[in-house]
């Protein structure tokens, strides 16, 4: 392992940077805009649900009710019917006569209406077994997708802890003054405090120097800190 601190920080730099990148990655995993599409698909998936089983409820609390009224009709039919094979007066059968007829055709509506219902039901009912087997499939590639997740993200930790142990290792080699430096620098210029001198190019600024600027970074002293003119990071040659 080289012991010049320069080319030492170019190394804790490098594991900065993959650090970073490696942290960057975990948080736009492409798996998580899928997985957050599913469980909104999900919750539309629950909120159709939702409405059509409060439907289906409306529809079946106004069947029950429809059954009551046409029981009562039956019942009623079937008292008056019972009292006319007895006979009696003129009016009263007459009378008992018109009321039936109004009753039959009350329960006919009624049954009608139960009939549409029933229709309507059956409809509602195979839209809900439909949303349930999309929520059911919908289920298992969730599933899937977060586990997945789950194995990129050890997989990235796991790169993390790596790369932050060997970056722990090398900064222990750094003088105290030029470790804070870089970490001032770096947290300022977007994640890079040192950048190399390449044929007279900063490699963090990406723009060549002037020749004054490169001449007194590559006549440097031994352990002297140059920073760039132009973006004030160190420069290593």
């Amino acid at each position: 392992m080289s012991t010049d601190p320069l080319k030492l920080l170019l190394r804790v730099q490098e594991c900065d940077l993959s650090i970073d990148q490696l942290l960057y990655r975990r948080r736009e995993l492409p798996e998580r805009g899928e997985l957050a599409r599913m469980e909104a698909r999900a919750r539309e998936l629950e909120t159709r649900r939702s409405r059509l089983d409060t439907d289906r409820e409306d529809r079946a609390r106004r069947q029950s009710q429809i059954d009551s009224q046409v029981a009562t009709f039956a019942s009623r039919i079937e008292a008056i019917e019972s009292r006319l094979r007895q006979g009696g007066d003129y009016r009263d059968v007459q009378a008992m006569s018109t009321e039936m007829d109004s009753l039959t055709r009350h329960r006919r509506a009624l049954e009608d209406e139960e009939l549409e219902i029933m229709e309507q039901v059956e409809v509602l009912d195979a839209e809900l077994e439909s949303l349930a087997g999309e929520a059911s499939e919908l289920l298992k590639d969730r599933e899937t997708v977060s586990a997945r997740i789950k194995e990129l993200e050890s997989e990235l930790d796991a790169g993390v802890e790596a790369s932050r142990n060997e970056r722990s290792a090398l900064a222990l080699g750094l003088p105290a003054d030029l470790l804070s430096s870089y970490e001032r620098i770096r947290a300022r210029l977007g994640g890079i405090g040192a950048a190399r001198l390449v044929e007279g190019t900063c490699s963090g600024y990406h723009l060549k120097l002037p020749s004054s600027e490169r001449e007194r970074a590559l006549n440097a002293t031994p352990g002297e800190i140059v920073y760039c003119d132009q973006c004030g990071r160190i420069l290593v040659t």
